[in-house]
């Protein structure tokens, strides 16, 4: 018989959260292995492909800004935003946390470990009504999430002395071992090999991510009074599958929550080069394009614009008639709006080309706008309205768009114009109007301006379906990332940490995220476990 893989710590999951957990157990003295399934090039899980966004609260660039910001401000909103239960015990008490620590335990931290930010702060998610975030938060890591991976596994190699770190790839662990109610190890299947591995340790972290990754999964958890596409993409990753969550269930009575609580994208399309079947990307739609359903008719009454409430985005579009809706714009607003969400699409971030960043900024990304006409046949470009529509209908193997009614579509918002800038009455103007007065908002949103104005085209429809990304629920953990129990008790020996718990309690942002708050929330319960742990509770 093998014997057993044994260390202090047994880690499920390669992501940022598994990687944080290791990192800060490495520096306490423990010895660590990490089993993940992905192959050693995608070591750090979906935070490698990410964009790098975080909610942070209260920071010195904030401040530079003249942003008065405060952790009683930010648990208004994301108690708000995210309407949680206030009976709802660890969920509140996670988002209470990370208000209060994000700026020394995430931005701080970070800071010390030579991560930086961008210097401008962002205003997203801010509501339909004044609801959202109400200042600006969002921190955009210089070098996007990947570079925030690359700094990450460097100390965990650096912290790796005396050969205290084992990592194995390519590894599925299928069950926990466990005795008189404490777990103790796990067994894992070796996928090139089809080997059974066998690991022991005290203390076992899940850091698996969370459940959107199956399609099957993310069915079965769909709340039934809310509308469901008929098909979507993948914006998560096919291992995010939730069978450890359910093991732990179903073996240790384990408590998972707010499944049915998820952070899709409304606006996504297939990748030209798909990492996987049904992988898609994320656009972050341009707020100056027309958001039309499968007929090329506005969808309304109330207008669908990106930046203020995306959970409600992914609603309308998931109850339209047919599975996908099409933004109408033109050329103009692609080079100053049009953008995917990503390290991959957002090359001048990641590479830390900032004289290129800025010249994109101030002309318009030009790459992106042509990589993708190149290479997307869901990113369709024509010189008329009409020959888009024969486009569009081509795209679909349909009739569905009927070239006078995308040319009606089209003059019923340039009509707004008409008479003059400010007779018009329009919610969507209205909306840009009110984003373009955050300054860094402003570079990224066109003046508002008729669709078929002189020199702007040519038209460009993009083929748009709603794209899973996050889980905002999981396995219940208390402030210690201790998984609970159906009784409340914490199950001894086993943590979970950032997607898998939910970003912390099983649900810690409620129905709806702030935006920016999943990064921050795998390490804060990544290092709160690692403390847990090092500290023998």
């Amino acid at each position: 018989m093998v014997k057993p893989v044994s260390s202090d710590l047994l880690i499920a999951g390669g992501g940022l959260a598994g990687i944080v957990t290791a990192l800060e157990a490495l520096r306490a003295g423990k010895s660590v292995t990490i089993v993940d399934r992905d192959s050693p090039e995608r070591f750090g899980g979906l935070a490698l492909w990410a964009f790098g966004g975080m909610m942070l609260i209260d920071t010195p660039l904030q401040r530079r800004m003249r942003i008065a910001d405060s952790p009683e401000l930010a648990l208004n909103d994301w108690l708000r935003f995210g309407e949680l239960d206030p009976n709802d015990e660890w969920p509140v008490q996670w988002a209470r946390y990370y208000v209060e620590h994000s700026r020394t335990e995430v931005h701080d931290w970070l800071a010390n470990e030579g991560i930086k930010f961008m210097p401008a702060v962002n205003w997203v998610e801010r509501g339909r009504f004044g609801d959202g975030n109400s200042v600006p938060r969002y921190h955009i890591t210089w070098g996007t999430s990947r570079e925030l991976v690359r700094c990450m596994v460097n100390a965990l190699h650096e912290a790796n002395t005396s050969g205290r770190l084992a990592i194995h790839h390519r590894h599925r662990m299928t069950a926990l071992d466990h005795q008189a109610g404490e777990v103790c190890g796990a067994v894992a299947i070796n996928e090139e090999t089809g080997e059974e591995v066998r690991f022991e340790a005290p203390n076992v972290v899940l850091a698996m991510g969370g459940i959107n990754g199956s399609h099957a999964e993310c069915r079965a958890n769909w709340p039934r009074h809310r509308p469901q596409p008929a098909t979507m993409l993948n914006g998560a990753h096919p291992f995010a599958d939730g069978k450890l969550h359910h093991w732990a269930k179903d073996h240790l009575g384990a408590r998972i929550t707010h499944a049915g609580e998820m952070w899709n994208y409304a606006a996504g399309f297939p990748h030209p080069y798909p990492h996987f079947p049904g992988h898609g990307l994320s656009t972050i739609p341009c707020k100056s394009a027309l958001w039309l359903n499968h007929r090329g008719e506005r969808i309304g009454p109330e207008p669908l614009v990106t930046g203020f409430d995306t959970h409600w985005l992914c609603q309308r579009v998931a109850d339209q008639e047919k599975p996908w809706t099409w933004h109408l714009l033109n050329r103009r607003i692609a080079l100053k709006e049009f953008a995917i969400s990503g390290a991959e699409h957002n090359a001048r971030i990641r590479d830390k080309q900032f004289p290129l960043f800025l010249k994109e900024l101030l002309l318009g990304n030009k790459p992106l706008v042509n990589q993708m006409q190149n290479e997307s046949r869901h990113f369709l470009v024509d010189d008329t309205l009409e020959g888009l529509a024969k486009k569009m209908n081509a795209l679909t193997c349909s009739l569905d768009i009927d070239a006078a009614t995308l040319q009606a579509t089209a003059d019923a918002f340039d009509a707004n114009f008409s008479k003059g800038d400010q007779l018009n009455n329009d919610a969507q103007i209205r909306m840009i109007r009110h984003a373009r007065q955050w300054g860094p908002d402003r570079l990224r949103t066109c003046k508002p301006a008729p669709l078929q104005k002189p020199g702007a085209g040519p038209f460009i429809a993009i083929h748009m379906q709603l794209t899973t990304r996050k889980s905002l629920g999981g396995l219940r953990t208390d402030l210690q990332s201790r998984v609970m129990d159906a009784s409340g008790q914490p199950i001894r020996g086993l943590y979970c940490v950032g997607e898998a718990a939910g970003f912390g309690g099983g649900g810690s942002n409620g129905k709806r995220s702030l935006e920016g708050t999943f990064l921050p929330g795998c390490i804060l319960t990544a290092r709160a476990a690692a403390r847990s742990i090092t500290k023998g509770n």
